[in-house]
C-alpha cells in the first residue's frame, strides 16, 4: 500500500514537504509498558507466593493494556498524512473510514500554530489552516508544526 498522496498527484503537482503525527502519540503506551515492567522488577523481589502472583498479575494486565496503546498509536501513525504540495495542503486520516482535508494555496488565508511548552521542547502541536470562503481545520498534534506552517506560507519567487 502506498502513500495516499501519491495516488491523487495532479499533473505538475509535486510535494514539498510532509510531516506525520508526532510521537508523542506513544507516551501511554511507553508509560504502559515501564510499568509493566516495574511490576515484572517487583515479582522477583517478593519472596512470598501472593505478593509475587498479584504482581504478576498487574504486570499481565499492564502489558495488556501497553501493548493495545502501542497497537492503537501505531495504526493512527500509520493512517495518517500530512501533506503540501506546490497546489494544496492534503492531510488523510482513516484506513477503512477515510477522512481527508484538501484546501488550495491559492485558498488559504492564514495559518495558526498552537504549541504548549512541552510541544515546543519536543516539537510538536497543533496547526490551524484558515481558507478563503472554506472554513478550517486543525490538525492537532503534527511533528515539526512551524516547517509545515512555513511550507505552506512560503511561495516561491514567480507565483
Amino acid at each position: 500500500m502506498g502513500r495516499f498522496i501519491d495516488d491523487i498527484l495532479q499533473p505538475g503537482e509535486r510535494v514539498l514537504y510532509s510531516t506525520n503525527a508526532h510521537w508523542i502519540f506513544f507516551l501511554p503506551a511507553i508509560a504502559g509498558w515501564v510499568v509493566t515492567i516495574a511490576f515484572l522488577v517487583l515479582s522477583r523481589l517478593v519472596a512470598a507466593d501472593t505478593p509475587m502472583l498479584l504482581c504478576l498479575s498487574m504486570a499481565a494486565i499492564a502489558a495488556i493494556f501497553s501493548l493495545y496503546k502501542t497497537a492503537t498509536a501505531w495504526f493512527y501513525h500509520w493512517t495518517t498524512e500530512t501533506d503540501v504540495t506546490n497546489m494544496r495542503v492534503v492531510h488523510k486520516t482513516g484506513f477503512i473510514k477515510r477522512q481527508t482535508f484538501e484546501m488550495s494555496l491559492d485558498k488559504v488565508e492564514s495559518v495558526d500554530v498552537n504549541q504548549s511548552i512541552l510541544g515546543r521542547i519536543l516539537n510538536y502541536g497543533d496547526v490551524s489552516i484558515f481558507g478563503v470562503g472554506e472554513g478550517n481545520k486543525t490538525i492537532g498534534t503534527i511533528a515539526s508544526p512551524l516547517a509545515f506552517r512555513n511550507a505552506i506560507t512560503t511561495r516561491p519567487v514567480g507565483t
